[in-house]
């Protein structure tokens, strides 16, 4: 069978070719259906909702019409998909059929074997009909909801809730949609899409004061977030709403660091179209936001306030906590976190909203959900309608890009592999180049072709030209092809951005969006087939031939561990103890890293207890693990995704570990009993339960296809081509990232 590298490689050079022959096949024609799930009393659920909530149908036509001309754009964003009115637009456009596959399958793909997928999605099967499956209505794999909620107050979403629950309907939740696996679409369930949500960050920054906060959480948690954020000897917090995506709050951030001189520091995502809602539940990896310093998304949490599958309105956090410096740890360890529920959740208003202990009959235990969010992952515990964030002191902000527009050179191209191993050492061994641990940790990369990105002092340009001295290479030249955010100001005579967010909205500009934090990266067909495998500090450590090793068969790419992402955990969130322990995460082959590395990375010695293994914050669509009877063997590629997944490690397992996932599934379990949440790839998600609620899914008699209009053919020649471009973008980015 082709490696990846082969079939990318063979992509490159094939892509012209396919393009030259396009379908024929002519695109559904049917007049549009709307009313799915008509049989239900929709009118009882629109007659609670507020006035300013919308509840509509939606059709492949809207997908099509609204989403799919965005990724032929010279210059694409996810800022122009968030707001169009179906609400259904997803960065990854393939995100809208099943396994981001849409060769038609009536069980999921379950009966097709993974290698065809490979095919398919890697141009190696010029039988793939892309154009005619994409275009059909009818086709099973389509994976797009027929309604969509706008809710844009809590009532709204309890409402939404308990009409699912009373009706046995699923529910899926999408911000911006940037799930690598998948998780913010899904057919025949009723979409909560939360951009249209009360806005609560630009008025949302808390400065706590410890004179008037008593030294009791009150009954009401109305005090308990500046408590615990004292506790942790911090002084700032920023409420979140369940709709905001972190370019609305780095831009929150900013405009108060303008008001009162520069105090404030976020930690959040690298790209501005990412929601906390998302990032955060899956860890949060803040590579360009002082990650290092102050923890991952996870860990800058102090209050939820969330819809439960049960219907009911709650917010929780941490009541009790203990000094655990004496581990390690740079917070308090939780030790018992309390909730209150809303008695009155047919208010709209909500400064009339009433929190009292929750009913006798309530039985969720907020000390698993505590657990449970933070780290298990988003849409599988409820809907999250806003969240209080820490903030930090603000630390002066610099930026190094290696051979960037305007300064790029052929030079500076020929040596980018020296640089990639500068950036490894500046961060997993920094004693190498005579830097301490204090000054590697204050910067971070979530990609060395992205940039460092550095929070108070630093030693970058030193310890690059002591790296180049070290490999005889200190052609002036050499050192200039890294560069700071000052140079880059400077050349275009504007002042050195003060912040990521600044950097970003200065430096990576979209005409149609000004102003805003944009993508880190741009829409695309697909995204990232695969996970990034958690490489142990440890492992590193054991000597200069490790380093080698990885060097040679591995590419690491996302620096935001190391620091307070290991010491910084509260010890009672969901993320797994690979994420505290990792130096980086890195891409390996499927048959290297399980035969070779994984055994020597990994403490494999308990067979009843498989370790976690892959970050789950960019864990694709496809990630599996080995064989579960033998760990250093590959899961075969010539299997069925049904053989897969009974003879393999789960993708939840082999981001969680066995213990961790059972844990967190039997919370699921208890939580959500009818598995009203049920998002692709989460947790519970691949249980005989959730299956069940799958299968139970209405006969077409009730489930009407999402059909597309006779009127917007679309042409053959566009649609493949389009696709190919597709394909060659997925070809590139296999080559730079598994291979």
């Amino acid at each position: 069978m082709a490696s990846f590298a082969d079939a990318a490689r063979f992509l490159l050079l094939t892509a012209v070719g396919i393009a030259g022959n396009p379908s024929t096949a002519d695109a559904a024609s049917a007049s549009p259906v709307s009313g799915w799930r008509s049989d239900l009393d929709w009118a009882a659920l629109t007659s609670k909702l507020s006035s300013s909530a919308s509840l509509i149908d939606t059709s492949l036509d809207d997908y099509t019409d609204e989403c799919m001309p965005e990724f032929s754009e010279p210059s694409p964003t996810t800022h122009a998909l968030i707001d169009q009115p179906s609400g259904m637009c997803l960065p990854h456009l393939l995100l809208g059929w099943e396994m981001s596959w849409p060769r038609p399958s009536e069980n999921h793909h379950m009966d097709q074997p993974y290698v065809q997928a490979y095919f398919d999605l890697f141009g190696l099967d010029p039988t793939a009909d892309f154009e005619s499956w994409m275009s059909d209505p009818t086709n099973p794999s389509l994976n797009l909801p027929s309604k969509v909620l706008f809710p844009t107050v809590a009532s709204d979403v309890v409402a939404a809730v308990n009409f699912a629950k009373d009706n046995g309907l699923e529910i899926s939740v999408k911000n911006s949609g940037h799930s690598y696996q998948g998780a913010s679409s899904k057919k025949n369930t009723l979409l909560l899409n939360m951009n249209r949500y009360t806005h609560y960050a630009p008025t949302g920054i808390t400065d706590c004061d410890a004179s008037i906060l008593g030294s009791t959480v009150t009954e009401d948690l109305s005090n308990q977030p500046c408590l615990l954020s004292l506790a942790k000897n911090k002084s700032s917090l920023i409420r979140v709403g369940g709709g905001e995506n972190f370019d609305k709050v780095y831009r929150a951030v900013i405009a108060a660091n303008e008001e009162e001189g520069y105090k404030y520091h976020l930690v959040g995502g690298y790209a501005g179209t990412v929601s906390p809602m998302g990032w955060s539940w899956q860890g949060g990896l803040g590579g360009s936001t002082g990650g290092r310093l102050y923890g991952f998304g996870v860990d800058q949490v102090v209050q939820l306030e969330m819809v439960l599958p049960n219907g009911v309105h709650v917010k929780f956090g941490p009541t009790d906590w203990e000094d655990a410096s004496a581990e390690g740890f740079t917070v308090p360890r939780t030790k018992v976190v309390s909730g209150v529920c809303r008695s009155n959740p047919d208010e709209h208003d909500e400064e009339n909203w009433v929190w009292q202990s929750c009913p006798e009959d309530f039985d969720i235990d907020f000390n698993d959900m505590w657990f449970a969010v933070r780290g298990g992952g988003g849409g599988t515990w409820g809907v999250v309608t806003s969240v209080y964030l820490q903030l930090h002191d603000y630390l002066p902000f610099k930026s190094y890009l290696f051979n960037n527009p305007p300064f790029r050179t052929e030079k500076c191209t020929a040596i980018f592999p020296q640089f990639a191993e500068f950036v490894a050492h500046y961060m997993s061994a920094p004693s190498l180049l005579n830097v301490t641990k204090e000054r590697s940790h204050a910067c971070g990369s979530p990609d060395p072709r992205a940039g460092i990105y550095c929070h108070g002092e630093e030693d970058v340009m030193q310890a690059w030209t002591r790296f180049l001295d070290l490999n005889n290479s200190t052609d002036p030249a050499n050192v200039a092809c890294l560069f700071s955010s000052d140079k880059l100001a400077s050349h275009y005579n504007l002042p050195a951005p003060p912040g990521y967010a600044e950097f970003m909205i200065s430096f990576s500009k979209n005409d149609l969006f000004p102003g805003k934090v944009l993508d880190g990266s741009p829409p695309s067909k697909i995204g990232a087939p695969v996970a990034g495998v958690l490489v142990p500090q440890s492992w590193l450590d054991e000597g200069e031939e490790n380093r080698k090793t990885l060097q040679e068969n591995g590419t690491p790419y996302y620096y935001a561990f190391g620091g307070a992402a290991a010491s910084g955990s509260d010890q009672a969130n969901s993320l797994s103890q690979a994420h505290r322990n990792a130096a980086f995460m890195a891409y390996f082959s499927d048959d290297y890293f399980w035969g070779n590395l994984f055994p020597k990375m990994f403490d494999i010695s308990d067979k009843t207890k498989f370790p976690p293994v892959f970050g789950s914050n960019h864990a694709g669509f496809l990630t599996a693990g080995p064989l579960k009877e033998d760990w250093t063997k590959p899961c075969p590629r010539e299997w069925t995704f049904e053989e897969r997944r009974e003879k393999c490690i789960s993708f939840q397992e082999a981001i969680y570990g066995t213990e961790r996932l059972a844990r967190l599934e039997a919370i699921k379990k208890a939580v959500d009993p009818q598995f009203i949440f049920n998002c692709v790839n989460c947790v519970g998600n691949n249980l005989p339960e959730a299956s069940k609620s799958e299968d139970d899914e209405p006969s077409p008699a009730e489930a009407e296809p999402l059909l597309g209009n006779s009127s917007d053919e679309t042409s053959g020649a566009s649609f493949v081509s389009s696709f190919v471009a597709a394909i060659s973008a997925t070809a590139v980015y296999l080559l730079i990232h598994i291979m």
